[in-house]
């Protein structure tokens, strides 16, 4: 689990940092040096806050990072306790993969931006099926492309990284409601992972687990790729890590977080209060 506040103080002293400053030297560093004035977050359909306030629509108020609605208390509206000015672009879109994030890097450089969060990776794992799942390496070539893209257009911006969640827990917590096990088949959702959810056969059993390791898998590329950069940090596997509940996702298609579930993120990765 990080530890919130020296991460904050950490990233956004990387950021305006020069490079030549190895990141260790950074770790206990104080006090912030100043107010994050822009932002933008990079990423899917959780990043969009897609079904977080009504059915099949994207709802960018009550996303994790960049949402204005106080029942998230994203990153975005607790660095407006130190800058009431700042301006935050929702550059993510619903359905994207990790191959869309160096369009949305550059979008954020465009905008010019001083802080960026990304969070990609459920639709690169949550296919139709396990053979149609994006590969490590082109997941890595994407992700990696974005990061260039970022640190060479934004060269002081501060990039924090999120975890993907772990979505076989998503199985674990859902496959007994048959609300869920029904919204999973009728929207054809994740069936790489959850199809046939009540299912023991051992081939079941090993596809899950195949599933859930290509996760960790994108999630171990993220982190080293944004190791290579003094300005990047991560959550420490801290979403990834996390035991959520059903109730943290909504009730239309049961995969998506809700708005519990939105607030839970912005808890779990953002550097406040050590706790």
């Amino acid at each position: 689990m990080i530890t919130p506040r020296r991460v904050l103080t950490t990233l956004l002293l990387a950021a305006l940092t020069p490079a030549l400053v190895p990141a260790a030297a950074l770790a206990d560093a104080s006090p912030v040096p100043g107010p994050v004035t822009s932002m933008a977050s990079l990423g899917d359909s959780i990043t969009r806050g897609f079904n977080a306030c009504g059915f099949y629509l994207d709802c960018p108020s009550r996303s994790w990072s960049t949402g204005s609605a106080s029942s998230v208390n994203s990153h975005y509206r607790r660095l407006q306790a130190a800058n009431p000015s700042l301006i935050a672009y929702n550059d993510g879109k619903t359905g994207a993969k990790a191959a869309d994030i160096p369009g949305q890097a550059q979008r954020a450089v465009s905008q010019g931006v001083d802080y960026v969060t990304i969070l990609v990776g459920a639709n690169d794992a949550c296919t139709s099926s396990e053979a149609s799942m994006t590969p490590v390496a082109d997941y890595e070539a994407a992700f990696r492309t974005a990061l260039r893209t970022l640190t060479t257009g934004l060269p002081n911006a501060a990039i924090f990284v999120t975890s993907v969640p772990d979505v076989k827990r998503l199985w674990e917590v859902g496959k007994g409601s048959s609300a869920a096990r029904a919204a999973w088949a009728t929207l054809d959702i994740c069936q790489s992972l959850l199809e046939r959810p009540r299912s023991t056969d051992q081939a079941d059993v090993d596809r899950r687990d195949r599933v859930r390791a290509r996760v960790a898998d994108y999630n171990a590329v993220a982190a080293r790729v944004c190791a290579e950069y003094v300005v990047c940090r991560t959550d420490g596997g801290a979403v990834f890590a996390y035991r959520f509940e059903l109730s943290n996702v909504n009730t239309w298609d049961y995969f998506h977080p809700n708005t519990s579930g939105q607030r839970l993120l912005a808890e779990l990765t953002y550097p406040a209060d050590d706790r």
